[in-house]
Order: structure tokens, then C-alpha cells, then sequence
């Protein structure tokens, strides 16, 4: 069975359990989860909700920057102006990723 095979076979309460595991920093029995595990999981849940079209919104990982989008505060945003201490809304860019 390869890897995409597994994943597609996931359970969706292993993939909830996966996601808690990842979130709170232990397994469903207690015992704290381990840096390999923890990244091991994770590419799991990427993939995973990549493979089942899970809504971006939805997935792991997701920041929702409502009304933050574009402004300073946004990090996609970065100042056209690095060493000047006035803050002039026109100096700040959008950044495409």
C-alpha cells in the first residue's frame, strides 16, 4: 500500500484524532507526542485534507486575517520605507506569495 493509498483510506476520525493530537501536543491517552510524531502527523493532515478537498478555512493552519488583510498588520505586508519612523499608510505593499 503506498503512502497517497493510506492517507486516502484515512479514517476521518484518525485524521480528528491526528489533529487534536497535533493541536493540543499529546496523544488522545496522554502521552505528549514528539517532535517526529508531531511533524509526521502533520504531513498527514496536509495531505490528507488536501486529497478530500477539506475548505481552507477548515484545515490545519489556517489564519483568518478578517479585517487585518492588507494593512500592517497583515504579514504578507511588508513597508516600502524600512528605516523611517513615520508611519504613512502609502508606504506599505502587498506581498504575493
Amino acid at each position: 500500500m503506498t503512502y497517497e493509498e493510506l492517507i486516502e483510506r484515512l479514517d476521518p476520525n484518525v485524521y480528528q484524532s491526528l489533529r487534536q493530537s497535533i493541536e493540543l501536543g499529546k496523544w488522545p491517552d496522554g502521552r505528549k507526542i514528539t517532535p517526529q510524531q508531531r511533524a509526521i502527523s502533520l504531513e498527514a493532515v496536509i495531505y490528507y485534507e488536501n486529497l478530500h478537498n477539506i475548505p481552507e478555512q477548515e484545515r490545519v493552519g489556517y489564519l483568518d486575517r478578517g479585517s487585518k488583510a492588507g494593512t500592517a498588520c497583515d504579514p504578507s505586508v511588508s513597508r516600502n520605507l524600512p528605516d523611517s519612523n513615520d508611519v504613512d499608510p502609502d508606504q506599505f505593499v502587498e506581498i504575493k506569495s
